[in-house]
């Protein structure tokens, strides 16, 4: 019982703290440390990314559905006239600095998880990216939207989805901010993020439940209502966390997630250095 209570709390933190901008991976190395919990499996935080991104699939179907056609077709037709052919296309080329940084620094990044402290030092990172972010918009006066978006625009927020995956430096935070900086606007920021953070969950849950399954699959098997349960949650969660910062972003700022993050910072570098 105690284990599914476990699972409701930390998909519930995943699915909200994925999409609204204070590192859902900084808190899933928190949380447990603050409540003195052991610390979750690789495959059941993998899980619970799953089920963000399934949150995203129910909002965005039809966008998803739109750019694969669109993606498919330009391949016969040469062209990426389409603009929904160019967000595809944009999405692939932004997802491969992740992809690339995972695998060459795979080790390195599973061994910040270990580390509170670390997450705490992050969520610094975190709160001076969205903060820079919000003085570098105020210089671009005229706002593109996701059919306006470039290469450069795709590599550029592609580069800080990898640097998220740093345990405490939010990927909603730091592409978000990496478009805001690259004058896009703010809804369109959000929504190109999340569409980006697609690939990145389905191939990291891939890779992970692979090596799951692949050393010892009865642990898998005696994982598995906690994994459903944190699942379930982490979607529902997820699901209104997009719908509330999709509609927080049209007229707000991101001050308030970067004070969130320093005051987090502060109190877990602080209990950390007392020995917590």
């Amino acid at each position: 019982m105690f284990e599914l209570i476990q699972a409701i709390v930390l998909g519930l933190v995943q699915g909200a703290t994925e999409f609204i901008p204070v590192s859902s991976s900084g808190h899933l190395v928190i949380v447990p440390w603050l409540l003195g919990w052991e610390k979750p499996s690789l495959l059941f935080d993998t899980v619970l990314h799953w089920g963000t991104l399934l949150a995203i699939a129910l909002i965005f179907w039809r966008d998803f559905l739109n750019i694969i056609v669109a993606s498919l077709r330009s391949i016969g037709e040469r062209s990426l006239v389409d603009p929904n052919a160019r967000l595809g296309w944009y999405i692939v080329a932004g997802s491969i600095p992740a992809a690339l940084t995972g695998l060459l620094l795979k080790d390195q990044i599973e061994d910040l998880f270990a580390s509170p402290t670390a997450a705490g030092a992050f969520l610094l990172v975190t709160a001076a990216l969205l903060i820079g972010s919000e003085q570098l918009a105020r210089q671009h006066h005229r706002r593109k939207t996701t059919d306006m978006l470039t290469w450069t625009d795709a590599i550029v927020i592609g580069l800080a989805q990898a640097i998220a995956l740093a345990p405490g430096i939010s990927r909603s935070g730091s592409t978000i901010a990496a478009g805001l900086a690259r004058g896009v606007r703010r809804e369109d920021a959000a929504r190109f993020s999340f569409l980006l953070g697609t690939p990145a969950f389905l191939g990291a849950g891939l890779l992970a439940l692979g090596d799951a399954l692949a050393s010892d699959p009865a642990v898998v098997a005696a994982q598995l209502p906690m994994l459903l349960v944190g699942f379930v949650f982490s979607a529902l969660s997820g699901f209104v966390a997009i719908r509330f910062l999709l509609a927080y972003l049209r007229n707000r700022t991101l001050y308030v997630f970067a004070v969130y993050c320093i005051l987090m910072a502060i109190v877990v570098l602080t209990l950390s250095f007392f020995g917590f």
